[in-house]
This record gives structure tokens, sequence and C-alpha cells, in this order.
């Protein structure tokens, strides 16, 4: 049933593979713009949410959860290498034998730390402008950090695991779909579910402790605390692109 849909996620692999070999720089160009189109996800999420704080609607994580779609949107259209994504591509891949395992292991340093700077240098900009100076604005954000910052290393590690699960199905569904609307659906809807559910996205994460960092927060709020997140987080979400997704449909699917 997933044969064609497989062949694409192989294919990706391989053309990401490609562009690694042939330009370093520009593969780590491309996992830096990743995490940025997350940021844009992030700045709006946060503002929509703090609007409807405001206003004590019960609604402010639900519409934060529907604008965050926007940016799993920007990273399938507008050409982002994502880590998370990666790992169910690679994964597969090298099951299949078309990739080297420690080739997959340099794609996924280099994308990973692409996608760090590039947390790091949207924050920067987002900063600069200014729009998260007032507490009434920056609220929803810095609750945000400070309850991803809360929980034990054990519960991060399976929300990160059940978030890239979800995530690496946002864009692995669709392939089979026809029709732009029913994938951006099918993409909007599968985000939503992860961000309403309160799994942890590693590189989301990024995003959120790189700007809370940057702007006027609370000591609750701390590079360490953003570490031992993102530890148990991405080690999360590798263990669900490589097992719940690579393996499984790897295994699902046979070579005849």
């Amino acid at each position: 049933m997933e044969t064609q849909a497989l062949q694409k996620v192989e294919q990706y692999a391989l053309n990401k593979q490609n562009i690694f070999v042939s330009s370093k720089i520009r593969y780590v160009l491309r996992s830096i713009l990743a995490s940025m189109f997350i940021g844009f996800g992030i700045t709006a999420a946060s503002k929509t949410g703090s609007y409807f704080s405001m206003a004590d609607s019960p609604f402010a994580f639900p519409a934060a959860a529907v604008t965050f779609g926007a940016a799993i949107l920007l990273i399938a259209y507008g050409g982002g290498d994502l880590f998370t994504g990666n790992t169910f591509y690679f994964t597969y891949t090298a099951l299949r034998k078309k990739i080297r395992w420690r080739d997959t292991l340099y794609l996924w340093m280099s994308s990973y730390a692409g996608n760090l700077i590039g947390a790091i240098l949207f924050a920067i900009l987002i900063s600069a402008t200014g729009l998260f100076e007032e507490a009434s604005v920056h609220s929803f954000l810095i609750h945000l950090a400070e309850h991803k910052m809360e929980p034990p290393a054990s519960e991060l590690f399976f929300r990160g695991m059940l978030c890239n699960w979800l995530v690496c199905l946002a864009f692995f569904i669709p392939m089979s779909l026809k029709g732009e609307g029913a994938k951006l659906f099918a993409m909007m809807l599968f985000v939503f579910c992860f961000f309403i559910s309160g799994f942890e996205h590693s590189i989301a994460n990024m995003c959120t402790f790189a700007i809370s960092l940057l702007i006027e927060h609370p000591d609750t709020v701390t590079v360490m605390g953003a570490v031992r997140n993102l530890i148990p987080v991405t080690l999360g979400n590798l263990t669900a692109g490589m097992v719940m997704m690579g393996w499984m449909y790897y295994t699902l699917n046979p070579d005849k």
C-alpha cells in the first residue's frame, strides 16, 4: 500500500545525500532555513496564544496550534531540511542499503547543527524587532518555555518519540494523497495534533528556547534547562524516526 510513498522517501534521502556530497554548505544552509521557517511558526503561535490568553480564553492553546501549522508548509514547499524528518528518510534508505550508515550519521549531525544555527539566528532577528518586549505579548512564549523545562527526562523522551512519529507521518501520508488541498490539510492536521497534545519537537523547542532566552525572561528559563530538555527530546525524536517509521515501514514492505 505504501510502496509508492516509500519510493519517494528513498528518492528524497538520495537527493539530500547528493546535495550534501556536492556542497556541504548548501546542505547546512537548507537546514538553517528549515529551523527559521519553524521560527516563523513559533512566533505566530506565540503571538496568537498571547492574544487569547489576555482575554482569558480557553482557546489560547488550540489557536496557537492551528497557527503553528504554517511552519510545516514553509518547510515542505520552501526547501528546508529538517533533522526530525531525516531520521525517517535516511533510516529507511540505509536499511534498504542505498546509503551507508556512516553517511547517514554525518547527514543527521549536519542537519541538526544547521537547525540549531538557524534557530539562534532567527531568535536574534526576532529580538531585534522588539515585538516581544512587552510582557503581555511574550507571556505565552515564556510559559511554553518554562513548561518544557519542568518534566523529567524520561517523560520528555517519550513526548519526543510520539511527536516525531506524528511529524514524520505529516510528511509521509500526503505522499500518497492526490491534490494539493488534501496534502495541505493532512499536514496541518497532524501538526495540530502534536502541538495540542503537548508532545516535544526538538527543533521547535530550539526556536522556543532561543527566542525566550534573548528576550526578558524569568530565572526559571535557563540555558541549562534548554539543554536538559533538548537531549532527551532529540533522542526521542530520533528513536521514533528510526524505529516507528524507518524500521517499521521497511519491515512491513520487504523486498520481493
